[in-house]
């Protein structure tokens, strides 16, 4: 497999990835692998759509079920 050198990182960002990785029970090295994998791997358009949370019935986007009128062309 490939090897990635990312050099001149902030400690900050350095030290954040390694609470991270902690939190998560993984090495800072897999952590880096996993952020890398998911936010480079391209996501199809329903995924996004499946990702938006419920937030139940919403009146203005309701289906108009009453029977259509009468037009005269």
């Amino acid at each position: 497999m490939a090897q990635l050198i990312v050099r001149n990182l902030d400690d900050e960002l350095v030290r954040l990835l390694k609470v991270r990785a902690a939190a998560n029970g993984r090495s800072a090295e897999e952590e880096h692998r996993r952020i890398l994998r998911s936010a480079l791997r391209s996501k199809r358009f329903a995924d996004h759509l499946l990702a938006m949370p419920d937030v139940g019935a919403d009146d203005e986007f309701e289906r108009v079920v009453e029977l259509p009128r009468d037009v005269e062309l």
